[in-house]
């Protein structure tokens, strides 16, 4: 029996599309240039596992001076980049919470880019707990962050509901025993919540 649902953040609670960002600042075909010679995906990878937000843009502007702007508004204008929230989905997680149902946050988010979303999303201070990636050092889809989540909230991994937008993180997840739903958009996983008994159709709309 499922005891608590567990969140991905980006792409299932907010849009997360810096590609389509930077589409509409550069143009695609400048945006692929710019993707192609600056590595500013692994820097925001090493960001969710840890490193200073700030710190690591200036770094990568001062790598690639040539496309230091734009590699500033990874910064300046990231919000931008991860919005607007998705409006069923945070119905979703609301209508969990008032049915009584633990509701937590597993998701790869820098420390400082989570507070910074935090304070644009009131629902970022809505969950049991948040397990993210830069304060625990660690990133999904490693299994020991999946550990972390399992032993602080004492929840057995059998008894839990996982849904994230990446095929590899829900992998991960079901290879631990949860169960998963793989986020394609916030109808399905209605569904799936109310086919699990945790709503009603009508606390799912």
């Amino acid at each position: 029996m499922i005891q608590a649902v567990v969140f991905d953040i980006g792409r299932v609670l907010i849009e997360w599309e810096p590609e389509r960002f930077y589409d509409k600042e550069l143009g695609e075909a400048r945006r692929r240039a710019f993707f192609d010679a600056v590595p500013i995906h692994a820097m925001n990878e090493r960001v969710d596992l840890g490193e200073v937000w700030a710190d690591s843009v200036s770094a990568l502007a001062k790598d690639h001076p040539d496309w230091a702007e734009e590699i500033g508004h990874w910064h300046g204008r990231w919000i931008e980049m991860a919005s607007p929230e998705i409006p069923r989905s945070v119905r979703l997680l609301r209508a969990l919470r008032a049915k009584g149902v633990p509701v937590f946050a597993l998701s790869n988010f820098g420390v400082e880019t989570f507070a910074h979303a935090a304070t644009h999303y009131p629902f970022f201070h809505e969950f049991d707990r948040a397990f993210v990636s830069g304060h625990l050092r660690l990133a999904k889809p490693d299994p020991a962050i999946y550990e972390v989540l399992e032993r602080e909230t004492g929840v057995p991994p059998s008894a839990l509901l996982f849904t994230d937008d990446r095929a590899d993180d829900i992998a991960a997840a079901a290879a631990r025993g949860w169960h998963t739903h793989l986020f394609e958009g916030p109808d399905a996983f209605a569904d799936r919540l109310v086919a699990e008994g945790l709503l009603s159709e009508e606390e799912a709309r």
